[in-house]
């Protein structure tokens, strides 16, 4: 009775805890994301609502419709199930186009007691197309911005296709550029748009344009080839018979770049051009109390926005000595493609050994880089660390105090005689061992015959004729731009090396630039082709020094090989 009586204050909390737990609802929580921004007036866009679990109740949509006009909406969900854990998404899609322009808010949508949160979308009035008739079936638009940038800057170029008419199938080509790395931004956007009273159906595409040179650069118009569809009327075998169409070719203009040089107040070792930079670093454990022969590892980690990865430089600068080690681990590059542009990452982890007690400063990190918005030099930096290592525990006593071990002089056992003599085996002179000896050798004899046998006719029936191989014209032509790779890292001559270079991977990977080559390579020769390019496009000439790239080159050629040897398997079925 004693023991409920004790229990009682503690039992009483808990059960309601228990009952009450269960019926209390976490909020969910609800994304909100555009498909793109800004927008233009008339044009429709996509609010996209995600949860990361079934919320309260359906949602009520109704404030949306103050500032914008609801089109259509679509409910869809996914569940997964990995690694035991079961995850569940709803979004909700809607298309929905802007009543007026200006700075418009997207209110908060309640889903039941959950709510999302307001975000903002930025909608311009619609500008007419210059040049375009209002009875075009089918135009292109093209556009960059900037048209006036620094080199190895970010250019956005962004293709609309309007049209009015069913297209069966269309053909449209690519961007081009030389000296310059372009890739797409993501998928296609479709919306409508309303241009002089006509509705058009709208594809949106975008691209990132990284120019490597300066000067006065064109990209050549982009072509379309469509088969529009006619408008027929209908008849009884239109059910069976294939549509009519017409072959149409749109061109659109061409866009010429003002690409600059470095600007003469950037004194930065290397160029990097971006939006946002940001450096930051995180330790493993306490600065001020390691354990002298223990790790401890920094992560440093750089972060830009519209540049590539190529561009950010290396970050560890701290130098090993015999009182701390330093070992870093093969750094971690990311390329995250968004709606508006390139988010690039490098993150180094470097493991710091002490090896005695004392105090060890590592030098400050500064990275000069030049913002594209205000048009003005930035340092992203880290302050100069001292570690403190503290000896661990019997470290010192192990290094001052030699344990010293007593000597015991062992005392002779009472029941052991003081000398015993070991006498040798003397054999019995009645019983000779020879006979046995002869047929041992000849035993020894007969089976190492028996085996060189074996050996000559393996080799007499394995065929001594190699195969022949016929190089490709491909295979011979990179071979020679290795030959030229080689002979121009023996001399240290950037420029030669560079071309050798974007010959061979424009031959091998089809790219046209360091930095995509560089993309193709382990981790070592890809940092010496970024260290080449920063070389080349550096304000300050540098000396090089090529043996270290080719060497990189080579392991990595030497790499590549094992591991499509290993990866060739044979196909399942023999043709």
């Amino acid at each position: 009775m004693k023991v409920i009586k004790l229990m009682k204050p503690i039992l009483f909390p808990f059960l309601f805890l228990t009952f009450w737990l269960p019926n209390v609802a976490f909020a969910v929580q609800i994304d909100v994301t555009l498909d793109r921004t800004p927008v233009n007036l008339d044009e429709s866009f996509q609010i996209i609502f995600t949860a990361a679990e079934s919320p309260d109740e359906a949602p009520d949509f109704s404030p949306l419709e103050q500032d914008f006009s609801i089109l259509n909406q679509s409910q869809s969900s996914n569940t997964v199930f990995v690694n035991g854990n079961l995850s569940k998404t709803v979004q909700w899609t809607l298309n929905v186009m802007a009543k007026r322009e200006g700075h418009l808010t997207i209110p908060a949508i309640k889903f039941g007691d959950d709510i999302s949160q307001a975000t903002s979308v930025m909608v311009s009035k619609n500008k007419g197309k210059k040049g375009i008739n209002s009875d075009s079936e089918l135009f292109l638009e093209v556009k960059a911005s900037p048209e006036t940038t620094y080199v190895q800057s970010q250019i956005i170029y962004t293709m609309r296709l309007y049209t009015k008419s069913k297209i069966a199938q269309a053909k449209l080509t690519e961007p081009e550029l030389n000296d310059a790395v372009i890739e797409k931004l993501g998928e296609d956007s479709n919306y409508n748009t309303l241009y002089n009273g006509t509705t058009y159906e709208v594809v949106e595409r975008k691209y990132v344009i990284f120019p490597q040179k300066s000067g006065q650069l064109t990209i050549n118009p982009l072509e379309l080839t469509a088969d529009v569809v006619t408008d027929t009327a209908p008849g009884f075998n239109d059910f069976f018979s294939s549509q009519t169409t017409k072959t149409k070719r749109v061109v659109s203009k061409k866009v010429v770049l003002n690409v600059k040089p470095v600007p003469v107040t950037f004194t930065g070792q290397h160029w990097i051009a971006a939006e946002q930079l940001e450096l930051k670093q995180e330790w493993s454990g306490d600065t001020q109390q390691v354990k002298a022969g223990e790790p401890l590892t920094r992560t440093l980690t750089l972060q830009a926005k519209s540049t590539t990865v190529a561009q950010l430089p290396e970050l560890n600068n701290a130098k090993t000595n015999e009182q701390l080690k330093i070992y870093p681990d093969q750094p971690v590059l990311q390329e995250q493609k968004k709606p508006d542009g390139l988010l690039s990452l490098r993150q180094e982890k470097i493991a710091l050994i002490p090896s005695q007690a004392g105090s060890y400063s590592l030098p400050a990190i500064e990275i000069p880089w030049f913002n594209t918005q205000s048009q003005k030099v930035e340092i992203a930096s880290l302050p100069q660390v001292t570690i403190t290592a503290i000896a661990a525990p019997g470290a010192t006593i192990s290094a001052q105090v030699k344990p010293t071990v007593p000597i015991v002089k062992a005392e002779k056992p009472a029941n052991i005689p003081e000398k015993t003599e070991l006498k040798p085996v003397q054999q019995s002179q009645g019983q000779p061992h020879r006979p046995y000896n002869k047929w041992l050798w000849a035993a020894c004899v007969f089976l190492a015959a028996g085996w060189l046998i074996t050996v000559i006719y393996f080799f007499a029936k394995r065929s001594p004729k190699k195969p022949v191989i016929v190089e490709s014209e491909n295979d011979i032509s990179i071979k020679e731009s290795i030959k030229r790779l080689k002979k121009a890292c023996a001399a240290n001559d950037v420029e030669k090396a560079k071309e050798a270079l974007m010959e061979w991977g424009h031959k091998q990977f089809g790219v046209t630039s360091l930095g995509a080559v560089a993309t193709f390579c382990e981790a070592r020769l890809r940092d010496e082709i970024l260290h080449l390019n920063q070389i080349l496009y550096g304000k300050d000439a540098e000396e090089w020094d090529g043996k270290k790239l080719f060497q990189y080159f080579i392991e990595n050629k030497a790499r590549s090989a094992i591991a499509n040897k290993d990866n060739s398997l044979e196909p399942l079925y023999r043709l």
